[in-house]
């Protein structure tokens, strides 16, 4: 049989030439547009200010097509154009364009704006819509302009994104796939700069109230301290704790709770003086400074804050009277204290005697209120006590995730039942071990229960595929974390995979340069770092983007009114895209009802925790959840 070899060639100017030219040509025009994509992306990921990065979207544009000019205009609230980035135009165009109102014949820009649509005109010459620009447009050679809206939630238009080019034309089909493109980037930029600008809001405001919060109440003590100290004059800190606001959250509810602290809060600024500031200091606290007040003055005040919460507050439309009182504790500057935190300690001893008096009273600080130091001393031999008895436990409680609703993991959680108190909580014992320095043991406890324990049920069968424990920022002070990580992993057969480190941004925010080393450690381990309580301090963007945060957990005080509470469903989505943007986990902590793992499931977070799911729980039980959820049917 004769075998013939064929080669067939395709003359240039033939069809299929040109067609295998346009692919040539559409594969490289989707490969510039990845880069580009790549490119802006990664400046807004770095925390680039969003001029920044439109410049820089624009330049991309240009480089890509050098014929078309870009050019991009925020939108304010009251339909005003101010020019954000336009690195090829006239500044005298862009100038001219500052404050001009959106409109339905205001170009191209403003007329997209107005009809959240695109528009295109491709000869400013002759089109009406350039009717009252024409002249500045034609002056600066600018003969089309394609312009199209940049939409966020609530349908509202914040900015817009041109082409012009310099001869009345349409747009090419490169170019209409270049601006799909950028529209998108412009929203993800937009919407990273308002997630970024509420979370920094949180860094100085309290969240309910609008007050200051620790962050901006430790500047403006450390100013007023300052000042009294070189004009050698007193000065007056009140400590004000809300009686029985527990009763308030439990039974009416938290969303209740909150509206009571907003009026609280009102009620006493109305009390005060422009120079005073009242923050809340966390929960039911709020903390009034009083420049210039010896502490006389200040019982004087706390009685005039007392007397603006007689009246009942008037909840659920006026339908509900709910009367409020606050015990409140006063010191003063110097003689009870030099720096803010020994003035707070002893408020609060004085608080705390108000309370026993009977509340809704003040109390002036004396040197005889030690009952509250004696309590911490008990509490320091009796953790002392549990802790050299291995009387302490650990529970634990389930981390799912979302939609999947699978187990990812547990996080270790301590436990302490003293045989005279019962069970005393965390909150109360933890930091007696901070300021005892238990902590350091204690949290090596933990650490070396919780990996024995994975490697336990990892030995039985027991399907837990991780687990998170918490550790205090003083220890990164004063152990080796990563060393003492590294061996219990080789000493249970662990993988670094398997465990978490749960971190509070104290320990982010902590400028000695220890803690950020055994970070880098932890994570070069293959040891995850998650962000504990995220968005209740200082939720700095800068340090997630600086250290090697792979988890980030959304506090519960944010997922608590997610049903209820715009705000609160605001922040959330907030946190969850930035984490989402920077490639971290987001775990939503305190998830109890469906509604609320609904909404974070549709927001994107991708694991949560809490009652809804399973309680915290000592190990024999958790075995039996997981089996019961094992026998549970599918699908």
């Amino acid at each position: 049989m004769l075998q013939l070899d064929v080669h067939v060639t395709h003359p240039p100017g033939s069809a299929l030439s040109a067609l295998m030219m346009c692919r040539t040509d559409v594969r490289e025009e989707r490969a510039a547009i990845d880069r580009l994509q790549r490119e802006v992306l990664e400046a807004v990921a770095v925390g680039r200010s969003l001029r920044e990065v439109m410049d820089l979207l624009c330049r991309c544009v240009e480089a890509l097509a050098p014929e078309v000019s870009c050019s991009v205009l925020t939108i304010d609230e009251a339909g005003l154009i101010h020019p954000l980035a336009a690195p090829s135009l006239p500044a005298s165009y862009s100038a001219a364009l500052e404050g001009v109102q959106i409109g339905p014949s205001a170009g191209s820009c403003g007329t997209a704006a107005w009809r959240h649509e695109s528009v295109e005109v491709t000869d400013i010459a002759t089109d009406p819509l350039w009717a009252p620009y024409r002249s500045l447009a034609l002056a600066h050679d600018l003969r089309a302009c394609w312009s199209t809206p940049i939409v966020l939630a609530h349908d509202r238009v914040v900015a817009t994104f041109a082409l012009y080019y310099r001869e009345p034309r349409a747009a090419a089909p490169f170019h209409r796939r270049m601006v799909d493109a950028c529209t998108q980037l412009c929203q993800i930029a937009f919407m990273h700069q308002a997630h970024q600008r509420e979370i920094e809001r949180l860094a100085y405001v309290d969240g309910v109230t609008g007050l200051p919060n620790r962050t901006l109440l430790t500047d403006r003590a450390g100013q007023m301290l300052l000042l009294a100290a070189r004009a050698r004059e007193p000065a007056a800190l009140l400590l004000l704790d809300m009686d029985r606001f527990k009763t308030v959250n439990d039974s009416l509810g938290h969303a209740a709770g909150d509206e009571v602290l907003r009026q609280i809060a009102q009620r006493l600024l109305g009390t005060l003086r422009d120079s005073d500031t009242l923050a809340r200091l966390g929960g039911d606290e709020f903390v009034v400074l009083l420049p210039g007040c010896t502490a006389e003055d200040g019982l004087q005040v706390a009685d005039k804050l007392r007397e603006a919460l007689q009246a009942p507050l008037t909840l659920e439309n006026g339908r509900l009277r709910l009367p409020m009182t606050a015990s409140i504790g006063v010191c003063a500057y110097p003689l009870d204290g030099g720096d803010l935190d020994q003035l707070l300690k002893n408020a609060d001893i004085a608080m705390y005697e108000a309370k026993r008096a009977g509340r809704d009273c003040a109390r002036y600080f004396l040197n005889t209120m030690n009952q509250a130091l004696d309590q911490r001393l008990e509490i320091e031999t009796a953790l002392r006590h549990a802790l050299a008895c291995n009387a302490l436990q650990l529970h634990y409680q389930p981390k799912l995730s979302l939609p999947e609703n699978q187990l990812v993991g547990v996080e270790a959680l301590l436990r302490w039942k003293d045989e005279q108190r019962g069970w005393i909580p965390p909150d109360r014992f933890i930091p007696v071990a901070e300021e005892s320095g238990l902590i350091g043991a204690l949290d090596a406890w933990v650490m070396e229960q919780a990996c024995a324990q994975l490697a336990r049920w990892r030995a039985e069968g027991v399907d837990v595929p991780s687990m998170s424990v918490n550790v205090s920022p003083l220890r990164f002070h004063q152990d080796d974390v990563a060393a003492h990580a590294s061996s219990l992993l080789v000493r249970h057969g662990l993988s670094a995979g398997d465990l978490t480190l749960e971190v509070t941004e104290r320990v982010m925010l902590d400028d000695d340069s220890r803690p950020r080393e055994q970070l880098q450690k932890l994570h070069a381990m293959g040891v995850g770092v998650s962000v504990d309580d995220f968005g209740t301090g200082y939720s700095s963007l800068s340090y997630l983007k600086r250290l090697p945060v792979t988890e980030i957990k959304l506090d519960k005080s944010f997922v608590r009114d997610l049903e209820l509470d715009q705000d609160d469903r605001a922040l959330a989505s907030a946190v969850i895209g930035i984490g989402r943007a920077l490639g971290m986990t987001v775990v939503a902590e305190g998830v109890e009802t469906d509604g609320q793992r609904q909404l974070l499931q549709h927001m994107g977070c991708d694991v949560a925790q809490g009652y809804f799911f399973a309680r915290p729980q000592a190990a024999p039980d958790l075995v039996a959840w997981v089996t019961a959820r094992r026998a549970q049917p599918t699908g």
